[in-house]
């Protein structure tokens, strides 16, 4: 094996979960090693000294298919599985060794859809793992890694920055991830302590909201970094409180002290915390275990089925 290409298009803490796998290769192949995403998770990846180059599509895998067929690939480590990675491996006309992750497809719909759990005691990581294990690499236990190029200090915005703080990242896709509003309001209030909210841009008004009623002690800087930005923050955290999110991994690949919020989703579906073999205690999860709804789905919902909350 000389060249390996690793994909995996979206999203932000699926792609911080294969880190590993980008390591160990490099490490223990000493190959060449390039990776295709979609261009709007590039800022989580180009840093990244594993890899040697990147290619990434905004839509469709036919604009770099050219450039990819040129690349000549002993290998290719399908992190994604889904049909755009089976229209670039009809593209490739199967000349790479094609290597893929169990997605456990139907032991997760027999989950979300039946409520019985077959679904093995393995986490995300170590099923990415398992597929690059024909090439004899194996997980290395340092956990996941988190690479950050230049850019302007955030915790210019925080309050008192060398004192110790929490970051709080409100923000999740589904709304069936997140807590409701006043209760995040009530914890912060609650706990008194330099508090920072991360959000994206969706999550502004929410964050000014919840900095306004909870007290002085709170900062809203959602909508107001980028990326690296928020991983900074994180970085600097004493404690990072999270909803099923890609800020959550994020925060396990700096060891961040993680409590994690789980609505719909849960850790049985193997995407907890990740922290490698070293520090597997790091993380406190809270979840509402006999809510029989639960898990509604493996991702989220934009509102619950039964009109209750599930967090």
């Amino acid at each position: 094996m000389k060249k390996i290409l690793v994909i995996r298009f979206s999203s932000i803490g699926d792609i911080v979960l294969t880190t590993p796998v980008v390591r160990c290769l490099k490490q223990q192949l000493g190959v060449e090693l390039h990776y295709l995403t979609k261009r709007q998770y590039l800022p989580l990846l180009e840093a990244n000294p594993h890899i040697d180059r990147i290619f990434s599509i905004e839509k469709n895998v036919s604009e770099v298919l050219p450039a990819l067929r040129s690349e000549g690939y002993d290998c290719v480590v399908d992190l994604h599985k889904n049909l755009r990675t089976l229209q670039l491996r009809l593209g490739l006309f199967f000349k790479p060794k094609w290597l893929a992750f169990n997605k456990l497809n139907i032991e997760k719909w027999l989950l979300t859809a039946l409520k019985i759990n077959r679904l093995p005691n393995v986490h995300l990581v170590d099923r990415y793992m398992g597929a690059v294990e024909p090439l004899g690499v194996k997980n290395d236990g340092l956990g996941l890694d988190f690479w950050s190029p230049q850019y302007r200090n955030p915790q210019s915005a925080i309050p008192n920055p060398q004192s110790p703080y929490i970051t709080f990242a409100i923000g999740a896709q589904y709304q069936t991830k997140r807590l409701p509003t006043a209760k995040i309001i009530e914890i912060c209030t609650a706990i008194g302590q330099t508090i920072v909210l991360l959000g994206g841009k969706a999550e502004a008004g929410e964050g000014e909201q919840i900095a306004a009623k909870s007290g002085g002690h709170v900062t809203n800087l959602c909508g107001k970094l980028t990326l690296q930005e928020s991983a900074a923050v994180l970085r600097g955290a004493a404690l990072v409180i999270t909803h099923d999110t890609g800020m959550m991994h994020i925060a396990a690949a700096f060891q961040k002290r993680i409590l994690s919020i789980w609505g719909n989703t849960m850790p049985a579906l193997g995407m907890y915390p990740y922290f490698g073999e070293a520090n597997a205690d790091k993380n406190t999860s809270f979840e509402v275990p006999d809510l029989t709804c639960r898990p509604c789905s493996k991702i989220g919902r934009k509102l619950a089925q039964k009109g209750i909350s599930v967090v």
